[in-house]
Order: C-alpha cells, then structure tokens, then sequence
C-alpha cells in the first residue's frame, strides 16, 4: 500500500473540532441574545396599544403634482385674498395622506416678539423664557410651533401683527388643522391640561370671553374678550374673517374712522385707537350669523387668564397637588417625559373637586420688552411675578429629569425627593 503523502495530524483535528465548537456556541448566543427582550418586572406595550403606532408623516418628500404653491398668483401678503382655500387645502392633503391621517387634530402654535431688542432690560431674558416656556409645552403635547420675530407687514405692527402672522402661517401649513396663537407675555401654568379640541367641532375661532360682555347691548364691553390668545381653525372662513378684521386696522384709510366708531361703542373704551380686540367683538355682534355663531367663547378653563388674579394661588396649589401625589402612589411614580400624557389623565381621575392650575396666565399690561406697564401696578411686581410662573410651570417640567425649583422665587434648583 502506497503511503499517504499529507498525513493528518492530531493537532489540527482538535483545532478543527474547537472551532466548530466555539462557532456552534456563537450563533446560540447570538440568537438567544436576538429574542431576549428584557421587562425588569413590566410587560412592555406594543406601539399600537400604547395609542402611538401612527403612521409618521413623510418629511422626506414632495409630490410632483401641481398644488396650490404652483399658482403663481398666489401671495402670502394679507391685502391680497385667499380664496378656495379649504378645496386647495384639501388637494394638497389627499396628495400628502400621511399628513391627512392626522390632521384633524394638528396644531401650531404660533407666537413672537418684536424685530429690535427689548428696552427693558431684562426684556430679553424674560422673553426667552416665555419662549422656553411654549416649546416645553409644545414637546409634550406633540405640536409645532413657529417663533416669529419680523413684522410681516410694515403697518401692522404692535397687537396687529399678529393677523398677518396667523394668515401666512396657514398658507405655510396646510397640515394643520388648528392655528393656536399666544403673545408672548402669555404662560402656559398647567403643563399637562390639553386643549379639547373635540369640543369645538362645529367652531372655527375659539377665544377666552364672556357672552353677555360681548352680546348684550348694555354689558358690552372691549374686555368682553381677549384677543392674545385664541384658536383659528385653517379653514377659508377664518381667511375671510382675518380679512374684514384687518381691514379694521392700520391697512385701513378709514383707520381713524373705526377708532371712533369703536370708541362710541364700548364705553369703556379708553383710548381712541382702532385695536385687535374690540375690532374682534364689534365683528361678532354686528353679523352674529356669520362670525359669531362660529365663536366658541371659552369660559370653562382658563385659556388666558388675567395673571393679577391667578399669581397669589401658586404655591397653594403646589400643596395641593403634591399631597395628591402622595396620597396617590401610581401619580407619584417615577417615568419617562414621552408617557406623560398618560399620567395626565390618570391625574384627572383624583382633581374631581379640586381646584385646578390655572392652564394659561396671561401678563396683560406688563409689556416685558418695552417696559412701559400699566401705571396701575409697579415693574417690580410685574417681572417678579413672571419669574414666580415661570418657575411654577418650570416645575412641571423639570421634575421627570429629577429636579425642582424649591422656591417659586428663585432660579435655584434641588434634587426631587422620593
């Protein structure tokens, strides 16, 4: 018998052996490691049970058929009307349908400042924290927000500038099915409330007011209302609203006219100048079939609340509310920002007979970047105020990454104790 020319030696069977013994045991591994989805004592939620499996909206892009952007009459100037709007609005969405899914209840929240710096100054640090304020609320609540800080038309400056910001703001985001505008003096104090927007189904413009002070002839009133914080449906009605309102205002050659006119009105009116706010009533009750019977006036919550009456309930319902907390073990419990919504419901459950947070404070006449306040109470009471509601509403965000303003009055912060 020949001998074999490549005898096999001991060594390299054992290698052999070894290393389909390590690959077999590698792929065991990295299988089991494949499925094991570790719960550390909770039973994880799929996305569609837990109210987020949505479809995404699709941000990466564009169809290629014509739109309403394409005509190039379109102009985002207020002078020139929009019209059609809710048919084009409506094509764009049937094109984009990963908007449309949900847009029945998409907001932007929509606010600013002026284009220079402030003259008070603090102005900017407290317009910064204004800001800060809404993108806080804006992240847990899911919604957009535009920050605006450019007069869009050199005549509507002031609590006019806001109509020409809202009416581009519409154009720009057909997705949305809700404008929210706020001032920038306005805080949001309730961080968890959510605006029910199913209540205002059959309304297009939902402002904080009071009916008798905006229909009845002898309680008429230019406060009957506050125009600094409302809600506009994007819809063509609220383009023909934003049209007559404007022309109300410094557009007008009958400007001057209509400050007289507003003043004869509203008795208690005192200064002669056409403003945002009675021009707002004056169209409500003048045609109330058209503009008014599609105005919800809001008077359940506090959808702007005057902050001189609000301010002094801070720290008792700061009380309140941690007493409930602890009373309560499942609203006490430590968890992630992005499942906050959940627990505001379940909070709901135990404020039944409970004084609420005021859900916006609105700083009406305190003029944080000019200064220039209402003489009826002094600077110092305005900014320290703001700085206790800031801190207030702060407080409500800052305790999911584990800290807290201990003081209302102070920037200071301190760990959350268990």
């Amino acid at each position: 018998m020949a001998k074999s020319t490549n005898p096999t030696k001991p060594w390299a069977d054992g290698f052999c052996f070894l290393a389909g013994l390590f690959f077999g045991l590698f792929c065991f591994w990295s299988l089991t490691l494949y499925h094991y989805k570790p719960h550390f004592g909770f039973i994880p939620l799929s996305a569609k049970a837990s109210g987020h499996g949505a479809e995404a909206p699709i941000l990466h892009s564009d169809q290629p058929h014509e739109t309403f952007y394409d005509d190039p009459e379109l102009s985002y100037f207020i002078e020139k009307p929009v019209n059609n709007w809710d048919q084009k609005r409506r094509v764009w969405l049937d094109l984009h349908p990963s908007f449309a899914a949900v847009s029945r209840d998409r907001v932007l929240l929509v606010t600013g400042s002026q284009p220079s710096v402030c003259k008070n100054p603090i102005g900017d640090h407290l317009l910064l924290r204004f800001f800060k304020n809404k993108v806080d609320y804006c992240r847990l609540h899911g919604h957009d927000i535009f920050y605006n800080d450019a007069y869009l038309h050199p005549k509507m400056d002031s609590y006019w500038a806001k109509l020409p910001i809202i009416r581009a703001a519409m154009l720009a985001h057909p997705e949305a099915e809700w404008i929210w505008w706020m001032d920038s003096d306005a805080v949001f104090t309730d961080m968890e409330f959510k605006v029910p927007l199913g209540r205002y189904k059959d309304h297009n413009l939902v402002v904080h007011g009071w009916p008798n002070m905006v229909y009845e002839d002898k309680n008429k009133s230019w406060t009957g209302l506050n125009a600094g914080v409302l809600l506009i449906r994007n819809c063509q009605w609220s383009m023909d609203l934003i049209d007559i309102w404007a022309s109300m205002g410094p557009l007008s050659p009958d400007f001057e006219r209509w400050g007289q006119i507003l003043t004869s009105v509203f008795k208690d009116k005192l200064f002669p100048v056409s403003d945002d706010q009675s021009s707002l009533i004056y169209l409500l009750f003048t045609n109330k079939e058209k503009w008014g019977d599609k105005t919800y006036l809001e008077g359940e919550y506090n959808l702007e609340g005057y902050w001189l009456a609000l301010v002094g309930k801070y720290d008792i319902l700061t009380k309140s509310y941690i007493k409930m907390e602890r009373n309560e073990g499942v609203l006490r419990r430590r968890h992630a920002e992005k499942v906050n919504e959940w627990y505001d419901t379940e909070r709901e459950k135990y404020l039944k007979g409970r004084e609420k947070r005021p859900f916006v404070t609105h700083f009406t006449g305190c003029q944080p970047c000019s200064g220039e306040h209402n003489p009826q109470y002094s600077a110092n009471l305005c900014w320290n105020e703001m700085k206790r509601a800031l801190n207030y509403a702060d407080n409500q965000v800052l305790k999911n990454y584990g800290f807290v303003h201990p003081e209302l009055s102070s920037s200071d912060v301190s760990a959350v104790r268990s």
